[in-house]
């Protein structure tokens, strides 16, 4: 049984309820007509009292979700207005927390009644099926990370993607990423760098000075050891082969995937091959962290108290969200030049779509003002609109005392593009050097494997 400290308050169940039933409705699993379980049904479902499910189901009849029949039940509606256009958007689900996405969603049907936007979660991020979805019609806008819009250019979508306008409030360098050929083909909607979050608690019962900006590996990895506690908690826990993470590492050293003449990898005896020898050499010091990390396993670990420091991203941050833990949040650690791994997530309008103008409406809706300082006010996310993410006024949830470090941290901030390699390298490199950090493969086996597939792609 879940200790008691973690157990789900009755307004997080009551929370959980109400973005269960947006969710399902927004995205087609509960259709306009039908009716929902009973209250009573509902209460047992979620572990609530039949008054505060009537709370819950009072809001969405609010949003404009349902509509309550006296002595019949909860009706499905999408929509007050009979001549409404349907925006199909393609979303990453793990947004739902990281943005708060369906609530506002929720937000932009108050505003627009004669627009019913259709969320359709992405189960996979390939530029493919992001592809196929444009090119059938299926989709009329849609989410992208950076590394989605990088295979999408590598592939040639570019003609897919509506050309948008620049907004001189979004930060440049998230702008500049989207680009391509002087032309903005994804909105900016949120970002984060790699950072440190740690439980400060941890710190002061073993007499440990908390992180700062002068943090190297080598500090993290001495405080690691007299944090940890065993048989109870790991002093430091490291999702390492995720492409979002280990690239990080290499980013410090400020070294380049070399190339020869015929465009392909060189890696033997080059300051990148230095460099990956350096993660291999951070792994082995750091041996107890996992070789296969369940998303959000480490935010889990912390905010039960299994671990005391990981390293996570802004929009990761949200798993701890109503966690009953005191933690705070550092730079990451780095070999003597701050760096960090820059993500970023996106929004792009088809432009084959036939519904352009409504699609166009919800992304100005998602990137203004009001949502933006909205993503700021209730997530840990960072809004991509400058005077969102540097609002400054009363909170509404925990955050932590260092949260604004990222305004210091711009400076160092760099994608996975700046290695010198691109999407499809990074999944192949991602696969090859697994096998060699976890001792599987040796350092001259995995740069010939490395060199010869590359090879045979450049020809």
């Amino acid at each position: 049984m879940e200790p008691k400290a973690f157990r789900k308050s009755p307004r997080e169940r009551l929370n959980d309820m109400v973005a269960r039933l947006r969710e399902d409705i927004v995205t087609g699993k509960l259709l306009p007509g039908q009716f929902l379980p009973s209250e009573k049904a509902l209460a047992e479902q979620f572990d609530l009292s039949n008054q505060s499910v009537r709370k819950g189901l009072d809001i969405l009849v609010g949003e404009g979700f349902l509509e309550k029949i006296p002595r019949v039940g909860n009706k499905v509606i999408l929509s007050r207005n009979d001549d409404t256009t349907t925006v199909k958007f393609g979303f990453h689900s793990s947004v739902i927390s990281e943005a708060s996405l369906l609530k506002l969603i929720a937000l932009f049907q108050e505003e627009n009644p004669h627009i019913r936007v259709q969320a359709v979660p992405l189960t996979s991020s390939s530029f493919h099926y992001i592809g196929n979805y444009f090119s059938g019609g299926i989709l009329d806008a849609v989410m992208m990370n950076y590394t989605d819009f990088r295979e999408c250019m590598e592939n040639g979508g570019e003609n897919l993607l509506e050309s948008l306008p620049r907004n001189p409030d979004m930060y440049p360098f998230l702008s500049d990423a989207f680009s391509s050929n002087e032309q903005l083909l994804v909105l900016p909607f949120i970002f984060s760098p790699l950072l440190l979050a740690y439980n400060r608690a941890h710190f002061t019962e073993k007499g440990v000075t908390e992180p700062d900006s002068s943090w190297t590996w080598h500090d993290l990895i001495r405080a690691a050891e007299r944090l940890a506690v065993p048989n109870e908690r790991v002093g430091f826990h490291f999702d390492f082969y995720s492409p979002n993470r280990w690239p990080l590492l290499a980013l410090q050293t400020d070294a380049r995937f070399e190339r020869g003449p015929d465009g392909a990898l060189r890696l033997c005896g080059t300051p990148m091959m230095e460099a990956l020898r350096n993660c291999r050499d951070i792994k082995r010091e750091l041996s107890h962290l996992s070789d296969g990390v369940a998303t959000g396993e480490s935010e889990r670990m912390l905010a039960k108290g299994k671990a005391s420091m990981i390293v996570t991203s802004f929009f990761y941050l949200n798993y701890l969200q109503n966690k009953p833990i005191p933690f705070d949040i550092a730079p990451v650690p780095h070999f003597g030049t701050p760096r960090s791994l820059l993500l970023s997530i996106g929004l792009a309008v088809n432009r084959r779509s036939t519904n352009k103008e409504p699609a166009l409406r919800l992304l100005e809706f998602l990137t203004s003002q009001t949502a933006q300082t909205f993503i700021r006010q209730h997530t840990y996310s960072l809004p991509s609109l400058r005077p969102a993410a540097e609002w400054v006024g009363e909170e509404k949830m925990y955050r932590p005392s260092r949260f604004s470090l990222f305004r210091e941290t711009i400076p160092g901030f760099r994608f996975f593009t700046d290695l010198g390699i691109d999407s499809a390298e990074l999944t192949r490199l991602n696969r090859e050097l697994k096998l060699y950090w976890a001792g599987l493969e040796s350092e001259s086996a995995v740069c010939a494997q490395i060199e010869a597939w590359s090879r045979d792609s450049a020809e």
